[in-house]
């Protein structure tokens, strides 16, 4: 399999507000609550993003720029540990699409693509985004995110 055919497909239903769907993909102090990670940027197309631990280090376990921001609609940014992100090999993308399901619920879609097949980040998501979306469904539904780390 080559690194454009590698990619992860993740649907979720959410009982939420595109809004509010949004704000928890943007907002550095929503994305903590269930990411246990700050996402921090400003997400203008071209501007830096950073995956930061919240242990106050502002280490930044993640990094990329963004590619596309449609509000409430789509999210596109790249990805790559931070001593990799110069190697094309190793930068793949991540995209949210955010669609109204029916009136409340949102069908959110994060694909997760260009991956290197094989690589420790591949293995990673795969374990990775399952919970990620799991605690953002609960925190949006319930308030509180899931202890699943």
């Amino acid at each position: 399999m080559s690194k454009a055919e590698t990619q992860f497909v993740y649907v979720t239903y959410i009982v939420a507000t595109r809004d509010a769907v949004w704000q928890a993909l943007t907002d550095p102090e929503v994305t903590k609550r269930y990411w246990i990670h700050a996402n921090i940027s400003d997400w203008k197309p071209g501007s830096v993003w950073e995956h930061q631990r919240i242990d106050g280090s502002g280490v930044a376990d993640v990094v990329g720029h963004v590619i596309e921001n449609v509000p409430e609609e789509r999210l596109v940014f790249s990805w790559a540990a931070p001593g990799e992100q110069s190697d094309p090999a190793k930068v793949s993308r991540v995209r949210f699409d955010l669609a109204e399901h029916k009136p409340g619920v949102v069908r959110l879609t994060v694909t997760h693509y260009d991956l290197e097949p094989g690589s420790g980040m591949e293995r990673g998501i795969s374990e990775g985004w399952p919970q990620v979306l799991s605690n953002l469904k609960t925190l949006l539904e319930t308030g509180t995110a899931a202890t699943l780390w």
